[in-house]
């Protein structure tokens, strides 16, 4: 369903249809012509909870950029990420399958096999150029997980996602070359660290670098994947992991400094957002490129962070490591000028794993078989009414003695300590009439507790490494 901002009124088909005229061919998933080959761009934030926007409801940090993309695009309320932590949920993203199908569903060491097929790897077989800058946590150095390996072309930023903790690193990838950078750090554990000289902060690189890719590929059809570390926090810095620069308009606030810290990294990735779709006017790209927002999962208490203390978590429960909304419903905003109704909304219940098939059907090539994810391209342009349903979304997480869930419309089931009891009872939730999970009525809906067990025990298969 589409919806406008104010209001959040449900469009006309005859409006939404006549604000994609020609967008796009009638017949869906036919290429594009190459001279309407669409760019993408999808920016992943790091820990940022589903509250953490203006867009959202936020009222305490200043994110105007991202605000004025979704008054030109559209915002998700239903969007969920692939998991509650960094790596299994980036695995979804890349790879099109949720976590009881996807080869990584921790956070471990496991470099992706030549057998996972990435959306860099399909995008780049449509004649994309493909680049990721920032944080990739899906293969070590030297194995077959690395992102040059996994079909992109140019890749800047951390491989280790322990490493990706520190904001001053002493250095950071380029392909498969080590680049040494200004900073001197102190190691802490097996790769984490903190800076005892701070000259080069990480984000600022990224965000040049990301500018410098726009200018390279200008004249050829790209795909960037710009995963942004802010605002997750450097965990071995302990209560001071916040690091930034500048807490900027926020240093006079009477807060604790990690909140400061916390709300100046988001300000600081949304004014560098707003570089980004700058230079996409300014390179004349606007129209061509698909920009997409997200978050990888909801927010952390790390390195000092509060979650209530901005309501990061949008009046949703649970934070990060949890399966309740606030661990994996995260924002997703859409712009594409022209394409996009500004303005827009949608409640379609969507997920990672539904982006690479949404590459795919705008890049004109098929979406491999087996994958879990949707297209949600026809609710991109406002065709509502060709837009396919999941049945059901799945997670499992394989921290704090395991958990499972499962959203299938708008019953949520979420069941707790599964090694310890495989069978055990699953909490029920209305998130149609109770969106912050406060009620279990699992004992007045067993058929429906039950649907959801045998969703549980059917959407994931066996693996050796996560039980």
């Amino acid at each position: 369903m589409m919806h406008t901002r104010r209001g959040f009124l449900r469009l006309t088909g005859l409006a939404a249809s006549s604000l994609v005229a020609g967008c796009h061919s009638d017949r869906r998933g036919e290429a594009w012509s190459a001279a309407e080959r669409t760019n993408v761009i999808f920016i992943l934030a790091d820990d940022l909870g589903y509250g953490d926007l203006g867009c959202y409801g936020q009222q305490a940090i200043q994110t105007p950029n991202l605000d004025r993309m979704a008054r030109e695009g559209m915002i998700f309320t239903n969007h969920y990420a692939g998991s509650t932590v960094c790596a299994p949920s980036r695995c979804c993203l890349m790879t099109g399958l949720h976590s009881g199908h996807a080869f990584i569903r921790g956070n471990d060491r496991i470099p992706l096999r030549p057998s996972d097929v990435t959306v860099a790897e399909l995008m780049k077989q449509a004649g994309y150029a493909t680049g990721i800058i920032g944080k990739w946590g899906l293969g070590e150095p030297d194995t077959t997980g690395v992102p040059n390996r996994k079909g992109f072309d140019y890749w800047f930023g951390y491989l280790n996602q322990q490493h990706a903790h520190n904001y001053y690193p002493d250095y950071l990838w380029r392909n498969e070359e080590k680049v040494p950078l200004a900073n001197k750090v102190e190691p802490v554990g097996a790769a984490g660290g903190v800076a005892t000289t701070r000259v080069q902060y990480s984000h600022d690189l990224f965000a040049a670098e990301a500018l410098k890719f726009l200018d390279r590929h200008r004249k050829q059809p790209f795909f960037l994947y710009l995963a942004f570390t802010i605002p997750h926090a450097n965990n071995e810095s302990k209560p001071d992991g916040m690091e930034v620069p500048s807490y900027g308009a926020y240093a006079d606030r009477d807060w604790p400094n990690p909140q400061k810290g916390y709300a100046a990294m988001i300000t600081r990735m949304d004014r560098d957002i707003g570089r980004l779709l700058d230079r996409l006017k300014a390179l004349g790209l606007d129209g061509k490129t698909l920009v997409l927002f997200s978050s990888d999962n909801g927010p952390h208490r790390e390195g000092g962070a509060d979650p209530a203390f901005f309501r990061s978590s949008g009046g949703l429960r649970g934070d990060k490591r949890d399966l309740y909304e606030g661990g994996i419903r995260v924002p997703l905003i859409a712009r594409w000028p022209g394409r996009i109704p500004a303005g827009s909304g949608s409640d379609h219940v969507c997920a990672f794993w539904d982006f690479l098939p949404t590459c795919c059907e705008l890049a004109g090539v098929a979406t491999p078989r087996k994958m879990d994810g949707l297209s949600y391209l026809p609710t991109l342009l406002g065709r509502s009414d060709e837009q396919q349903s999941h049945p059901y979304l799945y997670w499992e997480f394989h921290e704090q003695g395991k958990k499972q869930a499962v959203r299938m419309g708008n019953w949520k089931g979420v069941r707790l300590n599964v090694a310890k009891a495989p069978n055990g009872p699953i909490e029920l939730y209305d998130l149609a009439a109770d969106p912050a999970e406060r009620e279990n009525i699992a004992d007045r809906n067993p058929e429906v507790v039950s649907r959801i067990a045998s969703i549980m025990t059917s959407a994931r298969t066996v693996s050796e490494r996560w039980q």
